[in-house]
């Protein structure tokens, strides 16, 4: 009982790699290649018990856009439908939805009950006339119905893809206003696809590339409050934050957690110097992790703490390197022309991405993590500050435009280079980090 999605193989370099569970729905691993999109219906979800039409038909909306964005599925319109789903329980007509070449419908139904919600959902594989897996239920408040929405959506990606889905997570980002030469920035954080929008600084001082815990609730940022940098944890429910000191007379950037939440590991100058520390969270002791002659910044654990992937100059030009998360001695990973900048650890320890300066263009790019296989994914005038989205799957950044006024804007791609899009955002937008899954 499978979804059968085909996989159009191209001529050139561009291959699709798939895997048959034994019980489940097919699974796709595209490392590289052209998908042609599996047609999905998605009908209003059926309201119960007194509840809202409209938050029925906003709850299908949000599935269905969720599905489209990435690029390996096609919405088949209302307009085309030959029968509908009016009761979750009926009894679903294949011979309909397949005339109207439908692969998978998606059907749910929405119970309000004061100002609780459920929702629940079945996913049908119409060529084999069956339900694909048991139905789930999902409960929340009706102020969050958009993240039960996605939690179907997520459900639903996992089932055909065999992968985890991103849906039901969070980005934080430097939110950007104003002529470039006095550009304001504050940081915000919405819902992966630009929804539910909330500033957590103003703009009264320039903030730096936010980074969010393992656990989605804290997020460090480098601001320049007192005129020189010093980072900040921010509490994203409360909007408290607090300053983690470093050494007295030294300017401290660049943070990230590690993996547990209790380090961060950032850069440190001092003088003509930059190395790279970690610090513990909880009694602010720091330990120094480099101490060549040179610019070692943008460091990123890997998924397992036990490395971390940076930047630096020690060579002569940027390129990236690995070393323990102890320290010690470091090894270089990048080898192509031209220069290799803020690499970030895919969750699934298997990529390095990075952003790349080469003949006058900016690109974001993936290598496995002992430097082979490098491919780059997008190409522009400025693309910088790669985030990864909690499965692995897609990576966020963000572009600039050319231009006295250039704007900075947020994208998405996925890691084959395919389905490339902007993020929406009410204003410009940069430094993207994506949250792990909600709880």
């Amino acid at each position: 009982m499978m979804v059968r999605i085909f996989i159009t193989l191209m001529a050139l370099v561009m291959t699709a790699t798939l895997s048959l569970a034994q019980q489940g729905p097919l699974r796709i691993e595209i490392t590289e290649g052209v998908i042609e999109p599996l047609p999905f219906a998605t009908p209003n979800f059926v309201a119960e018990n007194g509840s809202s039409v409209e938050m029925g038909a906003q709850l299908a909306r949000v599935v269905a856009a969720d599905l489209q964005n990435t690029g390996l599925f096609r919405e088949i319109p209302a307009t085309a439908y030959i029968s509908n789903v009016t009761d979750f329980g009926s009894v679903i007509q294949y011979p309909d939805w397949k005339a109207i070449n439908a692969q998978a419908l998606v059907t749910g139904a929405v119970n309000v009950s004061g100002n609780n919600l459920t929702v629940k959902f079945r996913l049908y594989d119409i060529f084999s006339g069956a339900e694909l897996g048991n139905g789930l239920q999902f409960q929340g408040t009706t102020e969050g119905w958009r993240r039960m929405a996605h939690k179907v959506a997520d459900a639903v990606y996992s089932r055909v893809t065999g992968e985890a889905g991103y849906f039901d997570s969070r980005v934080v980002f430097v939110s950007e206003t104003g002529p470039k030469n006095k550009r304001q920035k504050r940081l915000a954080v919405m819902d992966y696809d630009g929804a539910g929008l909330k500033y957590l600084t103003d703009s009264r001082s320039l903030v730096l590339a936010p980074r969010f815990s393992p656990t989605g609730d804290r997020v460090l940022y480098t601001s320049y409050e007192t005129g020189f940098p010093r980072i900040y944890v921010l509490d994203v429910g409360s909007v408290q934050r607090r300053v983690l000191e470093s050494g007295e007379g030294s300017i401290s950037f660049a943070p990230r957690f590690s993996p547990n939440g209790q380090t961060v590991v950032y850069s440190q100058a001092t003088g003509s110097n930059t190395d790279i520390y970690t610090m513990d969270i909880a009694s602010g002791r720091s330990t120094r992790l480099t101490s060549a002659p040179s610019i070692e910044t943008a460091p990123s654990y890997s998924p397992d703490g036990n490395s971390i992937v940076f930047e630096s100059d020690r060579s002569g030009a940027q390129q990236l390197y690995i070393m323990s998360a102890n320290g010690g001695e470091a090894k270089r990973i990048s080898f192509g022309q031209g220069r290799y900048g803020t690499p970030v650890w895919s969750p699934r320890g298997d990529l390095v991405a990075f952003t790349k300066q080469s003949k006058g263009r900016f690109h974001i790019g993936v290598m496995r993590v002992d430097g082979s296989e490098e491919r780059l994914l997008t190409a522009s005038f400025l693309d910088e500050g790669p985030t990864w989205s909690p499965n692995g799957r897609v990576i966020m950044f963000h572009r600039e435009t050319q231009g006295a006024d250039g704007r900075s804007t947020l994208y998405s791609v996925d890691i084959t280079g395919r389905n490339l899009r902007p993020v929406r955002t009410p204003e410009g937008g940069s430094d993207p980090s994506w949250s792990p899954l909600q709880k």
